[in-house]
């Protein structure tokens, strides 16, 4: 069995949608994805708004890192937001999801990032625990906000 860790191409984003899904229906979040390949093509290979690392066995496609970089203002430097980590649940337990955040890490390391960062839903505690594994730590004392869609319409017009 080999396992590699590959930078995703364009031709990559059905690839990518599938993958996503498998996430959502993970989370009970199904119902939440509402974009499509295409769109995902246009939005991270031709806008560069993420980027996406694929892990496959067997040159079969098993999981996946979607990330982008962000800026810490009290650091003065870049940092690497982990927006979603999935490994297909037949495929968990093999070390991939590990072999991901490693290949993040250097990617954070190369780019000279203050820090890595990513959130996981709270009852998700495989998830938490094997974070904390890695000695990641919860930042217990923050609240994430967030606006969708129609609020940010409402506040821009405002």
């Amino acid at each position: 069995m080999s396992f590699q860790i590959r930078e995703a191409q364009p031709e990559d984003s059905q690839t990518i949608f599938n993958l996503i899904h498998q996430l959502a229906v993970y989370e009970k979040l199904e119902n939440d994805v509402v974009t499509n390949a295409e769109e995902l093509q246009e939005q991270i290979f031709e806008k560069k708004f993420a980027e996406v690392l694929i892990a496959e066995e067997d040159e079969k496609p098993v999981g996946f890192a979607l990330y982008f970089f962000n800026f810490s203002t009290f650091l003065g430097k870049p940092g690497l937001y982990l927006e979603d980590l999935f490994v297909e649940p037949d495929c968990r337990g093999k070390g991939y999801g590990k072999k991901l955040l490693i290949e993040l890490a250097k990617i954070a390391k190369e780019k000279n990032c203050g820090r890595m960062e990513w959130a996981v839903l709270d009852w998700n505690t495989p998830s938490i625990e094997f974070y904390k594994s890695l000695d990641a730590k919860p930042m217990d004392e923050w609240t994430v906000f967030r606006l969708n869609k129609n609020k940010i319409k409402n506040l821009a017009n405002s």
